[in-house]
């Protein structure tokens, strides 16, 4: 097996701890991990690429053991984007575009790099990605807002005591709702991998989160609109907002590198019905007061994705869809085998 380490790298934006694996000369490839995670949640997948490639997958501001910077949300994932970009500079890839895969957030953090930093990026596989419009709040597959604050996402979606149990990293299962390792287990683990896995691993990089108004989940205001929470300015949980992070500018890049767009059947996170949307859960009940499918509907994650890739597609990108059956969201954990097949066939050598 290849060995996956980890050092600290000083970039000119803040140190960034990287895991990478494979010889220093090989192919590069852009590894950007999910919210509640780390580049540590990559080995498995990195254990299952071709001997030559070189994987790179840093921690991302806020996660893991990466210098702990305020993520400016204005900017949408801009700060994150602009950190891949610095860390290539320094590793000496700058100008020399690198393969690259981004996992839901991290699929985000790769669609705003492309608006970016362009020549950064040979190619890109979206696994289970945020929608490029944002997390929530949207109502149709063009991304239209429901309000114009963005109530409903960012920070103030996040559940209070879950929030409290990842700040003093309380990983007991007593009552599992809040329960960062049920959490875990339950929407993006390894599912029926468990046993290859190591979750007290993952369980331990997942509570390197680092928890303020500034970092995860960043701050909230109040709001007019239901459910009467809306985004604050800073915080990663509001970077990806609706009124901050919209991507769908990629169509009209003149040069689009070849996208890989892999989704599971079973997400509950990334899909047209997320257990974590505003929508959804107004819609089940699990949140009074919700106005209805008119204004508030679940958001149509993947229906947006689609709209998108196609007209991406339409104007001269290349756009591949890998649908997987009976995978949830934790797809690099549940089939990283089946994973590294497609990124092997998205490589650009």
């Amino acid at each position: 097996m290849t060995e996956f380490t980890r050092s600290i790298v000083s970039t000119p934006r803040l140190d960034m701890n990287v895991w990478t694996s494979g010889p220093e000369d090989g192919l590069p490839l852009l590894l950007v991990h999910g919210n509640l995670s780390s580049g540590g949640f990559w080995k498995y997948l990195a254990a299952e690429l071709p001997a030559d490639v070189r994987v790179i997958a840093p921690d991302m501001r806020a996660f893991g053991r990466t210098e702990a910077k305020t993520v400016d949300a204005t900017r949408g994932l801009g700060d994150m984007s602009d950190d891949v970009h610095g860390l290539l500079e320094v590793l000496g890839l700058g100008g020399r575009p690198v393969n690259s895969v981004g996992w839901s957030m991290g699929a985000g953090v790769l669609m705003q790099q492309l608006l970016e930093n362009p020549g950064d990026l040979a190619s890109m596989i979206f696994i289970a990605p945020l929608s490029p419009f944002g997390f929530g709040g949207t109502t149709d597959a063009k991304g239209t807002m429901a309000y114009s604050d963005g109530a409903g996402t960012g920070a103030g979606g996040a559940n209070p005591e879950f929030v409290r149990r990842l700040l003093i990293k309380d990983d007991t299962e007593m009552v599992p709702l809040t329960s960062p390792r049920v959490m875990l287990r339950t929407y993006f683990g390894p599912e029926r991998n468990a046993k290859n896995v190591d979750e007290d691993f993952l369980v331990e990089e997942l509570l390197r989160v680092k928890i303020s108004d500034q970092l995860y989940p960043g701050n909230s205001v109040p709001s007019m609109n239901w459910p009467l929470i809306a985004p604050g300015d800073k915080g990663v949980n509001n970077a990806m907002s609706p009124k901050y992070f919209d991507t769908s500018a990629i169509v009209d890049l003149p040069t689009k590198p070849p996208v890989t767009w892999i989704f599971g059947s079973d997400d509950q996170i990334s899909s047209n019905r997320s257990m974590f949307d505003f929508g959804t859960l107004g819609m089940l009940g699990a949140v009074p007061g919700w106005p209805g499918p008119m204004v508030f509907p679940p958001q149509p994650m993947e229906d947006q994705m689609r709209f998108v890739l196609k007209e991406y597609a339409q104007r001269g990108g290349q756009v591949r869809e890998v649908p997987l059956e009976g995978v949830g969201h934790g797809i690099p954990l549940a089939v990283p085998g089946r994973l590294a097949e497609e990124v092997v066939a998205s490589l650009v050598r």
